[in-house]
């Protein structure tokens, strides 16, 4: 079977391997979709583990399951978490899933023809995808369910005022939720597609955030935002964060940004103003449930979020396009076409 190895985002490999054969416990499962996430092209964060077979926004189908797998079977359509938290640690006990110390297999990489999946991803990593699911929307279940996660800790409520700083894929996606939630939703990027696309999206403003937006942010607004969501991690998009929260508002890092990167917080004027701060990474199994039930419901659409389905022999265009952030939103890799 055919796989994408990557090196780094300039030298991504189309490599030969031989097709797995699933054990007892295990799946072989047909890629047939598979999304270039934004953390894919971010080298400091991959560059530690590489070469290695990047993916981890999946639609799938079985193709084979092991003799004592009972709960899938072949020709089931499936989504797959890249990993999964155990449920009983601390951790998992105060809803700190991603922080879960005892994971220990994760998904192999999606960029792939097939993906063999692990034991404990079948007993608790799979979910089976509802007829309305296709698998190109699956693979926005685990970014929506990472965004779901973000602004239920944020603890987001009909009649804030939400500014979201960076619409690429992840921040359009709280500019949906946050719309759906009833929100005045307010989208910041410096480039001018992604505005459009927010407000398309429903985006109440689109503000161009070249320079110090601060003000327009009040002219249009009336205010400064009650939660800000920061979902780009240039060291000006953190610093105009900083400038753009009202009193008693929350500041939501869903990017950050490289770990050299030394950020200031006017902790002063912060503590005056009793700002919060909050961090969030990943996702738990409650926010994939929470997600699937988004899509299927029709309350969250994706399909237009989409720019780009590109052949896995395609796939360091795809990655130019994402890294590069100017033409595309959501791109997708098609194994099998």
């Amino acid at each position: 079977m055919k796989v994408s190895c990557w090196y780094n985002n300039k030298d991504i490999r189309i490599e030969e391997i031989a097709t797995p054969a699933p054990g007892p416990k295990e799946m072989l499962v047909k890629v047939m979709s598979c999304g270039i996430c934004g953390s894919d092209v971010v080298e400091w964060y991959r560059l530690p583990r590489a070469p290695l077979v990047q993916g981890h926004e999946i639609g799938g189908q079985v193709v084979s399951v092991g003799t004592d797998v009972k709960k899938y079977h072949p020709g089931d359509r499936v989504f797959i978490a890249p990993k999964v938290p155990c449920g009983k640690c601390s951790y998992c006990l105060n809803g700190h899933h991603p922080q879960c110390t005892e994971i220990k297999e994760r998904l192999p990489g999606g960029f792939a023809e097939y993906i063999l999946v692990p034991e404990i991803l079948v007993e608790r990593g799979t979910y089976l995808l509802p007829e309305k699911i296709t698998c190109d929307q699956s693979t926005f279940i685990e970014p929506l369910a990472c965004v779901v996660r973000a602004q239920r800790l944020a603890r987001v409520k009909k009649g804030q005022s939400v500014l979201i700083i960076g619409c690429g894929m992840a921040g359009l996606l709280h500019v949906k939720l946050a719309r759906a939630k009833g929100c005045k939703v307010i989208a910041a990027d410096i480039n001018k597609t992604k505005l459009e696309f927010a407000s398309r999206l429903g985006a109440d403003s689109a503000i161009d955030a070249t320079n110090n937006f601060s003000e327009r942010l009040v002219a249009e607004n009336g205010q400064k935002a009650d939660v800000v969501f920061l979902c780009a991690a240039a060291d000006s998009a953190v610093e105009q964060a900083w400038k753009c929260i009202d009193k008693g508002g929350m500041i939501v890092l869903f990017a950050v940004p490289a770990p050299d990167k030394k950020v200031v917080v006017p902790i002063n004027d912060f503590w005056m103003k009793e700002i919060t701060i909050l961090t969030s990474y990943y996702c738990g199994p409650p926010d994939i449930t929470e997600a699937m039930n988004l899509l299927e419901s029709g309350r969250i659409t994706v399909d237009d979020l989409v720019t780009h389905r590109l052949r896995l022999t395609d796939i360091a265009k795809g990655f130019q396009l994402v890294s590069e952030g100017r033409e595309s939103i959501k791109v997708i890799i098609k194994p099998h076409e």
